[in-house]
């Protein structure tokens, strides 16, 4: 929703720096920011709902897109999330970004560790013990998060973000877009295949099955990553020739010696990453401003 495509959209100027087969370390760790940065946003519980809520500075006086940010495991309490919602933002849209886990993000690093240390086991053999454990703990973790309890989350997210803001202080009057990453991205698709946007965008989509893509019928802009174990080569092109045979509305943009997860913006040191993430950004703002 900016004012022109023609005008460049870059992200802030970077952070200081300081597995298991279905989703990756990039989902379920936050990387260190600099903590001079500080989201913009608020936490609002709408439903018995966490969705954080970040608003345009003009929304007021203008209609406005609704987008729906569905995060990666780390969920809606990560700051670099927030940040990503506060980008679009600046944007000009109207974002909500739910807590798609009832307060129950994925084990990371941390939570391994913690879980480690607790079981008093010794040093030598606790670091490769907590490969293990932390597998065992995602596995339980997905176990807990199925289509079935996360669906649900979000169309009762949206509805109350409608209901709330629709005719009140804010005017969404340019419809409903979705981004999702990581994890949010196969949710994103799901709601591509639904009446409920306009158009979606899915940043290095993790449990994405072809059934997914095959359900579609919305335009879908995919940031991908080159030989993505958490979305593999056979997946993404079955997928696109689906789209390309059903003359659906689509682009694919893969990006190489990137990180599963570069898409949310982090405390990457490499230029290459950097340079990336501002071109996915970019993007998903040409496209959905299209629609």
């Amino acid at each position: 929703m900016s004012e022109s495509q023609d005008q460049p959209r870059e992200l802030p100027p970077p952070y200081e720096s300081s597995s298991t087969p279905q989703i990756g370390d990039h989902c379920t760790n936050d990387s260190p920011l600099d903590s001079s940065i500080k989201s913009t946003g608020e936490i609002v519980k709408l439903a018995n709902i966490d969705i954080y809520i970040s608003k345009p500075s003009d929304s007021e006086s203008q209609g406005t897109g609704l987008l729906l940010l569905l995060t990666n495991a780390v969920g809606v309490k990560s700051v670099a999330n927030q940040l990503q919602a506060d980008h679009f933002a600046r944007e000009g849209y109207f974002v909500a970004m739910p807590d798609l886990f009832e307060g129950d993000p994925a084990p990371n690093a941390a939570t391994v560790t913690s879980h480690v240390e607790s079981q008093d086991l010794l040093e030598q053999i606790k670091f490769k013990a907590a490969e293990g454990i932390k597998g065992f703990m995602i596995d339980m973790w997905l176990a807990r998060h199925t289509p079935e309890n996360t669906m649900p989350i979000i169309d009762k997210a949206l509805a109350a973000v409608k209901e709330e803001y629709g005719d009140k202080k804010y005017t969404v009057s340019l419809g409903t877009y979705v981004v999702g990453y990581c994890f949010g991205g196969k949710y994103a698709l799901r709601l591509a295949a639904t009446d409920q946007v306009i158009a979606c965008c899915v940043a290095h989509g993790t449990l994405v099955t072809k059934e997914d893509i095959k359900g579609i019928k919305k335009p879908v802009s995919f940031a991908c990553v080159e030989n993505d174990n958490f979305f593999p080569d056979d997946t993404r092109n079955e997928g696109v020739k689906y789209l390309q045979d059903n003359n659906l509305e689509h682009d694919m943009h893969i990006y190489e010696n990137v990180p599963h997860g570069f898409g949310v913006y982090g405390s990457y040191s490499e230029e290459h990453i950097k340079t990336a993430q501002k071109q996915a950004f970019q993007q998903f703002l040409v496209f959905m401003d299209k629609h």
